[in-house]
């Protein structure tokens, strides 16, 4: 067999690429091992401080808890919307991608004093609450980046067949999207389900203007009156987020089998 050597250029850039992503974070790191008191290396105090605070783990499961709230509501929401209009009004498609634009134009400050007084008169269990107030704000948020995914798994597959030869076969509407097509766009929702928890867990404009205490707002607060720890708090907030990632890809995975079209309703 013929050998596949990397070409040098890959290797130059490949190093390069590495260096970028490698160098703040050891660079970080260092400056996390300091000591307050004598400005030399090296300490863990100010991670034992971060661990051992209370704030910490109350904003953290917060927002974790915020995360997986909007990822479930944007993906009742949208799977089936999408595969609707793929299905029946593939006209509509640019009108729905035009309206997940609107995130982007709208500055987060405008939208959350927009959001406050629209849901002014709401009952206080939503209005007065993160995981009401804040998920559906969030939920807006995430919309570009939840559609643009679920579109693109979409325009992946063939939609008419599929839904045609499972209904031939006797599978109501329910078992054909949950049973035929979601498993086909199953990674196409899961890269939505990433970039929305990546938003969720580094939202800061939103959460501090409407005054609820998420972990940015933590992170915030602690860059402001403690800078070793906040060094700290950056790596371990860096390394939960990639952690809880992986976990969403493992838990999303599962065992990869061939699908079937369900004959039974």
């Amino acid at each position: 067999m013929r050998r596949r050597w990397i070409a040098p250029s890959a290797i130059v850039w490949l190093v390069v690429a590495s260096a970028f992503f490698l160098i703040p974070l050891i660079a970080t790191f260092l400056f996390s091992l300091q000591s307050l008191q004598t400005n030399k290396c090296c300490t863990s105090a100010a991670y034992s401080l971060i661990i051992h605070s209370h704030q910490f783990w109350h904003t953290i499961r917060l927002s974790f808890v915020l995360a997986l709230e909007t990822i479930a509501i944007s993906l009742l929401l949208f799977v089936p919307t999408v595969y609707w209009v793929h299905l029946r009004v593939p006209r509509f498609r640019p009108v729905l991608g035009f309206m997940a634009l609107v995130p982007f134009v709208v500055p987060p400050i405008i939208l959350v004093v927009g959001l406050l007084n629209l849901y002014k008169g709401a009952p206080s269990w939503f209005y007065d609450k993160p995981y009401g107030f804040l998920a559906t704000a969030y939920v807006i948020l995430a919309f570009p980046y939840m559609f643009f995914s679920l579109d693109a798994g979409f325009r992946a597959i063939d939609v008419h067949t599929l839904t045609e030869a499972s209904q031939n076969l006797g599978a109501s509407w329910r078992t054909t999207l949950v049973r035929v097509i979601l498993p086909n766009i199953r990674v196409a929702a899961l890269g939505g389900s990433f970039l929305t928890l990546a938003i969720v867990m580094g939202e800061f404009t939103i959460a501090s203007l409407s005054t609820f205490q998420t972990f940015p707002t933590y992170i915030q607060f602690v860059n402001e009156t403690q800078p070793y720890e906040a060094a700290a708090l950056s790596l371990l907030s860096f390394l939960i987020v990639w952690a809880a990632m992986l976990a969403l890809l493992f838990v999303g995975r599962g065992r990869p089998r061939p699908v079937q079209v369900a004959a039974t309703r």
